[in-house]
């Protein structure tokens, strides 16, 4: 399940509890959780929360530092704060009051046929990978070529990723993060904030503009890398799927969910780093 946030990664807190409200007063039945623990890995969201771990060296970064200057603890620090077990079991509890057993049914019937266990693999390599810089040129180079080229698998991975983001999430998720984490890390005395909440929410607003366009060139970039060795008839069939109104729900669930994680995570980190890290003045 290709779930992404495109860069390191103002409303996401009001958007996940609107999202996932709505989801718990659905009237079907939640799924139980030996069976959304299976749909978690048939889908490959399993492997798109363990990644969420590799985001973290973002976080410094929000605050004019790098992961080095936080010495040999770093490692160790976002090893337990990323928990992998941590993460999956956050991800069942909100999910087990959320996903009903009819869209995790037809989520999972995607993702299980032979196509689907093919984009789920491509998709789990390109979560893990480490080496961003690199991933992140060869899929722009991909892409300059299907421009020179006039190809139509362009527009295809523009369809697809529309229909992953249908409601701008990972911009609004980008936005949130770096409030809730710079907060934290206000409030653990981590750094000295030098602007209220709102000048920092209307100051990541005015780059919106800017923000979008990076979010779209680096997810199309790495879209096609990601799904190089399929063919534009596969597809074809990935964007229909996806742009099915039972699949829209279930993405913008499961990005709700992922994006929670990933914000309640770094506030966590922020929390932690103060007991490691200099005071900073932002």
């Amino acid at each position: 399940m290709s779930i992404r946030i495109a860069t390191p990664r103002p409303f996401l807190a009001a958007f996940c509890a609107i999202v996932l409200a709505a989801f718990v007063a659905l009237p079907a039945a939640a799924a139980d959780r030996g069976r959304l623990a299976a749909f978690l890995n048939v889908t490959g969201f399993d492997v798109a929360l363990e990644s969420i771990r590799l985001s973290a060296s973002a976080a410094p970064t929000m605050i004019g530092l790098q992961s080095e200057d936080f010495g040999i603890a770093w490692s160790g620090l976002v090893a337990d704060v990323f928990d992998t077990a941590l993460m999956h079991d956050m991800a069942l509890d909100i999910l087990e009051q959320t996903l009903s057993d009819d869209l995790l049914n037809h989520g999972a019937d995607f993702y299980a046929s032979d196509l689907g266990q093919r984009l789920v693999a491509a998709e789990n390599a390109a979560h893990m990978t480490e080496d961003d810089e690199a991933k992140q040129r060869a899929g722009e180079a991909l892409v300059a070529d299907m421009v020179a080229r006039g190809a139509p698998r362009l527009e295809l991975l523009k369809r697809m990723n529309a229909a992953i983001d249908t409601a701008d999430v990972s911009l609004r998720a980008l936005q949130e993060i770096q409030v809730r984490f710079l907060m934290a890390a206000s409030a653990s005395g981590l750094i000295e904030l030098q602007v209220d909440i709102q000048t920092l929410r209307e100051t990541l607003a005015a780059r919106e503009g800017e923000m979008r366009r990076a979010i779209a060139a680096s997810a199309l970039a790495g879209a096609a890398q990601t799904y190089a060795s399929f063919s534009d008839a596969e597809m074809l069939i990935y964007a229909e799927a996806l742009e099915d109104p039972k699949m829209d729900m279930l993405y913008q669930l499961m990005n709700a969910v992922q994006f929670e994680i990933m914000a309640n995570r770094f506030e966590a980190l922020a929390g932690r780093l103060a007991g490691i890290g200099p005071a900073q003045d932002i």
